[in-house]
């Protein structure tokens, strides 16, 4: 129903939500539950994503879990949701605690390969790319980096 909505609309009111949500978990202090993929295309590069709203920053894709949703289903969900495209041999690299904007994010961080061309849908993710490990940009957002840093670590 959502893609009735004229793509330059939505973007706007992704950016208006996002005001109204951080404020919210500002003062209502919610437990929330969140996915990240960090996706590998055929050469080992890292996909990363520029959001509508928010910082302007390069960020891994992902998005919340669903009351009744397992982080796993999620991760898959929000991907192919947000870039039309499928991810395979997925597996957990790290689960942590995370304060943004006033609430407390239980975060599930997945490693992913790509299995397809991911195409941002316009509406949530504007822009899409692959980077080398090595030649990330400088923009790339402070959790977003930690995540490839705790990848890198663990073995990449």
């Amino acid at each position: 129903m959502l893609h009735l909505i004229p793509a330059p609309l939505h973007r706007a009111l992704y950016r208006v939500a996002d005001r109204i949500r951080r404020r919210w978990w500002g003062v209502r202090k919610p437990r929330r539950r969140s996915v990240n993929v960090l996706a590998l295309d055929a050469e080992g590069r890292v996909l990363l994503v520029r959001h509508s709203y928010g910082k302007r920053v390069w960020a891994l894709p992902g998005g919340g879990v669903g009351r009744n949703e397992e982080p796993h289903e999620a991760a898959v969900r929000e991907f192919r949701e947000e870039l039309q495209c499928e991810i395979e041999d997925v597996r957990p690299l790290v689960s942590s605690e995370e304060p943004i904007s006033g609430s407390l994010d239980l975060q599930h961080v997945f490693v992913a390969r790509l299995a397809g061309i991911p195409v941002p849908d316009m509406r949530e993710v504007v822009e899409v790319e692959t980077f080398e490990v090595e030649a990330l940009p400088e923009n790339v957002g402070r959790l977003s980096r930690r995540r490839i840093d705790e990848w890198l670590r663990a073995g990449a």
